[in-house]
């Protein structure tokens, strides 16, 4: 054993004293020399403490397991309801895109008034859908229309329980385990996007009342309709038609009642010549416009990855499809005008990105990644073709509102039935989808998924179609739908609003002589 060798003076003589090493670590009188009296008073204390624990952490009964499980339930309803609480809301800033992407496309005389809509119709979809918009639209007792709790969120409800252990008015959304004023937030921000999509396509000559009454009507009864057959629980769920986040429930049914309003505003003063050809009203602010795409764009993230209305490793895989479809639906419209055209017109780059999103909307939870791709190719060339197609048919649309939510709403609705991979096939790291859509006819499925999604399409056409002609003849008969001539030339922000976007800023004076009224 070693020895530790101490020297010690006293009397003048040395004295060496031999110890054994730890000793000194047992010798009270070390203690007491070496450390302070409260340093000494800790030892005993921290030998109590660490007695205290042990015994504790011995003593400890198990945990209980029903309270495990129920604290591991809540926490989940926790985050999903975080989810989908920061989804609505990006879907909500959508408005905030859509403001300046119409804005940005119409003329500087109108700018209060586009502004002003787009502003006021997501307070008047808020009023119709929670009056009576989601208790049509989600509320059971019928395959055509909700019944159940359909006024003021009024019926019965015991939200976030799911599946077999809900018990309410609202059992359509039973496999959501959030809250139910979470579904209804979630959902609002929904209907007021289909709303909203009306507003480009009949801006610049319609009369600010009946923008509100319509919107109020097609929030309150015509979007909720054909939602309940698709979302709800209707016909056309139960016979295999899916739509995951929109492009034909949202997109296609603000695109068929913007296409109907169009028509029968008849177009703007000064668009069309004698001949039929067209003339070009640029919009005043293409810098705004472009802000909206890219807002847009990322509300996007919303409207997609949030349909899941839970935290789940999906997510990613529709962020994905969806922001690749918007590259590619961008670039395939910016060659296509640059052929087409000319050259690489900036306001068809925006609509490709925009054709791209809505395309690939309602298939973006069902299909492999690379599909993705080809959707928005395809649904970015479709938009510019669209666009000079509608302007042929007289049909004057200053945003391209139809080409973009119509036409590639009915598209990205077949291409369900053309990509989808079918249940319980692994896509990336797990299996993508257990209920859906049945496999694609382009990957081996044959046609009778896509049989579905053609006969939901034309059910939907139809069926808003009807409805969106009798709301506004309605209006057109009673109140008038469209401003006076004086009124338009002048610009609507004076006339219906009685101020201006730009006061003291050099006017847009275009229309104002010369013109004729067709």
């Amino acid at each position: 054993m070693s020895k530790l060798m101490l020297t010690k003076k006293s009397r003048g003589r040395h004295r060496q004293l031999s110890l054994p090493k730890a000793a000194k670590w047992f010798s009270p009188n070390w203690y007491a020399k070496m450390l302070s009296p409260s340093w000494q008073a800790c030892i005993p204390l921290a030998l109590v403490i660490v007695l205290a624990w042990g015994y504790a952490g011995v003593a400890q009964t198990a945990p209980n397991l029903t309270d495990v499980a129920k604290a591991t339930s809540d926490l989940k309803v926790g985050l999903d309801t975080m989810w989908v609480m920061v989804a609505a809301m990006l879907v909500f800033f959508m408005n905030a895109g859509f403001c300046m992407l119409e804005t940005g496309f119409c003329r500087q005389k109108n700018a209060v008034n586009v502004l002003a809509k787009n502003l006021i119709v997501f307070a008047m979809s808020t009023i119709a859908f929670w009056v009576a918009g989601f208790g049509l639209m989600f509320g059971g007792g019928s395959e055509f229309i909700g019944t159940d709790g359909v006024f003021f969120l009024s019926g019965v409800d015991n939200s976030p329980a799911t599946l077999d252990a809900y018990q309410g008015a609202y059992g359509s959304l039973n496999w959501a385990g959030v809250p139910l004023l979470a579904k209804f937030f979630f959902q609002l921000a929904f209907a007021g996007t289909a709303a909203t999509i009306v507003s480009g396509a009949v801006a610049e000559r319609i009369k600010f009342i009946d923008f509100l009454i319509f919107s109020l009507l097609l929030v309150g009864v015509a979007y909720p309709l054909t939602g309940h057959w698709i979302w709800g629980g209707g016909w056309l769920a139960d016979l295999g038609f899916w739509d995951f986040a929109g492009s034909t429930v949202v997109h296609a049914v603000g695109g068929w009642a913007a296409l109907l309003g169009a028509a029968i505003l008849g177009p703007r003063i000064g668009k069309y010549n004698e001949d039929g050809s067209s003339n070009a009203m640029p919009g005043h602010n293409i810098a705004i416009a472009t802000l909206g795409c890219l807002i847009l764009w990322l509300g996007w993230f919303g409207f997609n990855p949030g349909s899941t209305m839970s935290i789940t490793w999906q997510i990613g895989h529709i962020a994905m499809t969806t922001n690749l479809a918007a590259a590619f639906g961008g670039l395939a419209a910016t060659i296509t005008a640059w052929f087409v055209l000319g050259k690489p017109d900036l306001s068809m780059v925006i609509n490709g990105i925009l054709a791209g999103l809505v395309a690939v909307t309602a298939s973006c939870a069902f299909i492999p990644v690379w599909a993705s791709a080809i959707i928005g190719t395809i649904g970015g060339v479709m938009v510019v073709f669209a666009v000079l197609w509608i302007d042929r048919l007289k049909i004057d649309d200053p945003v391209g509102a139809i080409s973009v939510h119509l036409v590639n709403g009915v598209w990205g609705t077949i291409a369900v039935g053309l990509f989808a991979v079918g249940p319980n096939v692994k896509v990336g790291q797990d299996i993508l989808y257990t209920a859906g859509p049945s496999t694609g006819f382009l990957l081996g499925g044959g046609l009778n998924q896509l049989g579905l999604q053609l006969l939901g399409t034309a059910a939907i056409a139809l069926t808003i179609g009807i409805l969106s002609a009798i709301f506004w003849f309605a209006l057109k008969a009673t109140l008038g739908i469209r401003v006076s001539p004086e009124e338009e030339l002048k610009g609507l922000d004076i006339g219906e609003h009685g101020m201006e976007a730009y006061s003291g800023f050099l006017k847009d004076a275009g229309g104002m002589t010369g013109s004729t009224i067709r």
